[in-house]
């Protein structure tokens, strides 16, 4: 069975607006639909079943487009981020209560169309407690921040990158439950925090893929992900 997926969709959104004082980054609408749909279709069919969004801005409006997910065929449940925003992990820890042991983490701003059920295994396979997606980069679509040879990520680093490193996080993660234990509920803290020690620790499982990624965080990104879509006939 396929591992549940959280959906980070708290963030602010400065660098999309105007289109994002209005609605969440997961809502601009991206050839004819709102992203997030596109997201759920996809997730549907690498056969996730439970989804668990994580909301923070006009995070209600997420709520009354997508429902209960009823109409992606996928159970999806929201986990408010409440009076502060509480970056990427405190979001995940606010929200471990409805999810399970393991599960992958995905962007929501992020479509990634590579195969959800060799990532799960490799994560499996690894007996690590984190697994994180990595793909050459060489500073193409953004900074390098992971270093990867032989098969082993060596170190993730999202604030001070190595001037070698080659590598970039893809977007999609599976993480396990307990690396969160340590952090109390509402505190602010970013996933980064988490990577860079585990990496430092050799926790942290790499896998590659060679697929491009998707983004709809700048207005260049918006741009070639309606041309996927578009070109997809979606």
């Amino acid at each position: 069975m396929t591992l549940p997926v959280v959906i980070l969709a708290g963030g602010l959104a400065t660098r999309m607006r105007p289109i994002t004082e209005k609605i969440p980054k997961s809502l601009i609408e991206v050839a004819g639909r709102p992203f997030i749909s596109h997201q759920l279709n996809f997730l549907r069919s690498q056969g996730v079943r439970k989804v668990v969004v994580c909301t923070g801005y006009l995070g209600k409006m997420i709520e009354d487009v997508v429902g209960l997910g009823s109409d992606f065929g996928i159970e999806v449940s929201y986990s408010p981020d409440g009076a502060k925003l509480l970056g990427t992990g405190g979001a995940i820890k606010q929200a471990l209560p409805i999810l399970d042991e393991s599960f992958f983490v995905l962007y929501g701003d992020s479509f990634l169309p590579i195969d959800f059920e060799p990532v799960q295994r490799a994560f499996v396979s690894s007996q690590k407690p984190a697994l994180m997606t990595i793909m050459k980069n060489s500073n193409q679509w953004d900074k390098s921040n992971v270093s990867y040879s032989g098969g082993q990520l060596l170190e993730y680093n999202k604030h001070l990158p190595a001037s070698d490193m080659n590598y970039i996080d893809y977007g999609l993660s599976v993480l396990s439950r307990d690396l969160f234990a340590k952090h109390q509920t509402g505190c602010v803290f970013d996933l980064s925090e988490i990577y860079e020690k585990l990496s430092k620790n050799g926790q942290l499982e790499g896998y590659q893929v060679n697929q491009r990624f998707y983004e709809i965080g700048s207005k260049q990104g918006l741009k070639e992900t309606e041309e996927y879509f578009l070109s997809k006939g979606n």
